[in-house]
């Protein structure tokens, strides 16, 4: 394999504390070193003078809806977009067709990101049987195959009892417990956050109570386990401060945001647009800004997308009828560094460990660090090249996202991932 030389970058590595202009050598697919002025006789060389050079991002919360539901994404395109939105690694929820709650989901899910994605996949399996919260899925099974966690996001596990005996099993096989944090009783036929922008639209509410009730359950049942506990797709000002305190009791409970939810409030919504209808909902200016300072103080751990493609023929919908979800891969960056890094809420030191560090610590995978003998997977952004978001040349085969025609300052400039350049902006 071909050696790259990426010369010149701001090389932040989070690992190792490196934060300095410098050289990054991969060779073999695997990091060489990094240093200045370094030299490989016959390597491509990609110069990075001006840009940030970081280790491949990693997204811990992702539908590639493969397999089962093709028609929305596949695995291979799913992973064209990652590259595009700077992410070398990626994490698919197992509500697929079949579900992934068995070794033969997942290894078909490895074997086909295998010979068709050019990001690396890193399946989590499902807490339940077909996620039906009623028995518990071959845990053990999967992990040996290759799953990194379980969750049965979307259809969060009611019955507490059960929750607990899936928290005692992950821990014993070294994984995390993904919850989507959902009374599904409290949020019952809801459309939106409940609150005054759903009075005057006229939709029904999903409060925000119906998170905390089981973000509340969930850190008592890591309490009484032991295990491994992480929170998705947090929302609620509520949830945050659970969060925190949990870590104040030095329990192992993590959290990720997406960048939606740091970045739009329901207040911003455009009225009956389909494209902003998501789970969790869009929440309060309140809760934005307490999902921020969450990010800020350190009670969320991780940045991820939560990118969940819909057709237009579903998508396209009235607003009660169509489904929850809207693509996150490409836009990902540019929102964070806007919402967090441009009004200097953190710099870009404080940005990358959510996006690589973090999610592979939670995981337990080898990746997040340019330490010498790690897989050669780097991001390449810039905080100021200017460029816009159309919707319509997404890698995906869906078009759901609000953020079309939004224009970013920064974002990915390329993605290598084992040594390769997998994805270029065009200049």
């Amino acid at each position: 394999m071909a050696a790259l030389l990426i010369k010149n970058g701001r090389v932040i590595d989070p690992a190792s504390g490196h934060d300095g202009v410098a050289d990054v050598w991969i060779e073999d697919g695997f990091i060489k070193g990094v240093g200045a002025g370094l030299t490989a006789a016959g390597a491509e060389v990609f110069d990075a003078t001006g840009l940030v050079v970081a280790p491949g991002f990693i997204d811990m919360h992702v539908h590639l809806r493969e397999p089962g539901f093709e028609h929305a994404e596949t695995i291979e395109t799913g992973a064209r977009a990652a590259a595009a939105g700077g992410f070398t690694s990626i994490c698919p929820m197992p509500n697929t067709a079949p579900v992934n709650d068995s070794p033969t989901v997942t290894t078909y899910i490895i074997e086909k990101a295998r010979r068709h994605a050019i990001v690396n996949v890193f399946p989590i399996g499902a807490i339940t049987k077909g996620s039906q919260g009623e028995e518990l899925a071959a845990i053990g099974s999967m992990r040996q195959a290759g799953a990194v966690a379980i969750s049965d996001d979307g259809r969060p596990v009611m019955n507490a009892r059960l929750m607990r005996r899936a928290m005692e099993c992950a821990r014993s096989f070294g994984m995390p417990v993904i919850n989507h944090c959902e009374d599904l009783h409290l949020s019952a036929g809801g459309d939106m956050h409940e609150g005054a922008e759903s009075v005057r639209l006229g939709l029904r509410g999903i409060p925000g109570c119906s998170e905390d009730v089981m973000v509340a359950r969930d850190i008592l049942l890591a309490e009484v386990t032991g295990a491994r506990y992480h929170v998705a797709h947090i929302s609620s000002r509520h949830s945050v401060a659970m969060v925190a305190f949990a870590k104040l009791q030095k329990l192992a409970v993590t959290a990720e945001a997406t960048p939606h939810h740091l970045a739009i409030a329901d207040s911003d919504m455009i009225p009956y647009d389909s494209n902003f209808k998501m789970k969790p909902p869009l929440r309060s200016s309140s809760d934005v800004n307490a999902v921020v300072e969450g990010i800020v103080n350190g009670a969320i751990d991780a940045i991820a997308t939560d990118h969940a493609p819909h057709p237009g023929s579903e998508k396209m919908q009235e607003f009660e009828r169509c489904p929850f979800g809207i693509l996150g891969f490409e836009t990902a960056l540019g929102l964070a560094l806007e919402r967090l890094v441009h009004p200097q809420k953190i710099g870009v030191a404080q940005l990358i460990p959510l996006f690589t560090t973090n999610p592979a610590r939670i995981l337990g995978i080898n990746r997040g660090t340019l330490a010498p003998g790690a897989p050669g997977d780097v991001t390449v952004f810039s905080t100021d090249r200017q460029w816009t978001y159309d919707v319509n040349k997404s890698f995906s085969k869906s078009r759901n996202s609000p953020f079309d025609g939004t224009t970013f300052r920064g974002g990915p400039v390329a993605t290598i991932v084992s040594g390769r350049i997998v994805w270029r902006a065009e200049d």
